[in-house]
């Protein structure tokens, strides 16, 4: 896909996903954004790690469970469906192979 093909792709997914409103905080919403960008602009690696970052804040401000909680945990005590939550854990899994290299 080139970066228009990309753009349209995001679009696309807001007006599917997004029906009804959705709140973030700010630092979420800027985070998202910028994963957005990293994407369009075709740096995978960068949307994979700003991704997760934005699930991290994401999963930290609607479902708090202290600062020291890591985001297995995170993931783990939310509400979110099963299926979802290993998609998440697979997605975390492979940040942390790029990451910690």
């Amino acid at each position: 896909m080139d970066e228009p093909e990309r753009s349209q792709f995001l679009i696309n997914i807001d007006d599917e996903l997004l029906k009804g409103g959705v709140t973030f905080s700010e630092w979420c919403s800027f985070i998202v954004c910028e994963s957005d960008t990293a994407f369009i602009a075709g740096a995978d690696l960068a949307t994979i790690i700003t991704a997760m970052t934005g699930i991290e804040t994401y999963l930290r401000s609607e479902y708090p469970m202290g600062k020291k909680a890591n985001l297995f945990d995170l993931i783990e005590q939310s509400p979110l469906a099963d299926d979802l939550k290993c998609e998440i854990h697979a997605l975390r899994n492979y940040r942390n192979r790029w990451v910690h290299v």
